[in-house]
């Protein structure tokens, strides 16, 4: 499976946010091993929340690294690979939000990274499911929390 969105995206749970929604349109990502999507509609209940537009973007982008670097060979002797390369895959979340009223929007940035050590994918391949499944468990059970922190400061 790809790393492909479905629309709508159903939220994670949010402080004042009832069913929230997200209706996803393709759009071009500024990067050429990415996927981009804006929101263009919003469902459930999410007051003040505005759907993308030129002024107030709201995105989200998945992308792959631009060259995909494999693991090197072991010393002959030692038996030891020396240099282990990591290959970043990343979601980034893009919204225009009020610094203070009346001025213009500007992007928030949300950027999810995982960094994988080149021949993991082959040589650990269920560890690395393991840590991507308790990264989106994390995240998806700290959501309100997460949302709040933006909002208060405190964790």
């Amino acid at each position: 499976m790809t790393m492909l969105l479905t629309s709508p995206v159903t939220g994670g749970a949010q402080t004042g946010f009832t069913a929230p929604t997200y209706t996803l349109t393709a759009d071009t990502a500024p990067d050429t091993n990415g996927r981009q999507f804006a929101v263009t509609a919003l469902g459930g209940t999410q007051a003040g929340v505005v759907a993308h537009s030129v002024a107030a973007p709201f995105t989200v982008m998945v992308s792959r690294p631009k060259v995909l670097r494999g693991l090197g060979k072991a010393n002959p002797i030692t038996g030891v690979v020396k240099d282990i390369p990591i290959n970043v895959y990343k979601i980034v979340v893009r919204k225009g939000v009020l610094p203070l009223a009346g001025q213009p929007y500007t992007p928030a940035l949300i950027r999810v990274e995982f960094g994988v050590p080149a021949g993991s994918d082959t040589a650990d391949a269920s560890n690395l499911r393991a840590a991507a499944s308790l990264a989106v468990g994390a995240i998806n059970q700290l959501s309100a929390g997460i949302g709040d922190t933006l909002v208060n400061g405190l964790i």
